[in-house]
């Protein structure tokens, strides 16, 4: 993919529970500003938001993780619908002039996507998912780490 198309990556995951509105949330744009938003209620928990930038080298990363991942292919239509009282799951991207928009039901594991109509798509979405969470929590972490590593 070339660095001059455009790209755009929206998830958002979370639900209406005990705790109130909890949700997991980022967005990375095309000139690698990563914006990050984490709301917890449980433990009297607070908003956290963080926003950084990307380096090229990391962006390109990100871009080829999507490409193998081939979520780009999948489609939504035989997966479950949201959830409002378990969670939601949504996940736009933007690469060049494909674009995907998925919503389904809020993924707790693997066993929760056994008995759907599209065990495979869905775990595309999965696998895709833990990858940008794994990789947005290490960025975050290392980046706003207050005490440096001894």
């Amino acid at each position: 993919m070339a660095d001059t198309e455009s790209f755009y990556i929206y998830f958002y995951s979370g639900h209406k529970g005990q705790f109130g509105h909890e949700f997991f949330r980022f967005e990375i744009d095309e000139k690698g500003r990563l914006s990050y938003a984490n709301d917890s209620k449980y433990r009297r928990d607070s908003l956290i938001e963080k926003s950084l930038k990307l380096s090229p080298t990391m962006l390109n990363e990100i871009k080829r993780i999507v490409e193998d991942s081939e979520i780009m292919s999948e489609s939504d239509d035989k997966w479950p619908p949201r959830d409002d009282v378990n969670g939601r799951i949504n996940l736009e991207i933007t690469m060049g002039k494909r674009k995907i928009s998925f919503e389904t039901a809020k993924i707790g594991s693997l066993s929760d996507i056994v008995d759907t109509r599209d065990p495979e798509g869905l775990r595309v979405l999965y696998y895709l998912i833990q990858d940008f969470k794994c990789l947005i929590m290490s960025l975050i972490s290392l980046h706003f780490k207050i005490k440096p590593i001894a």
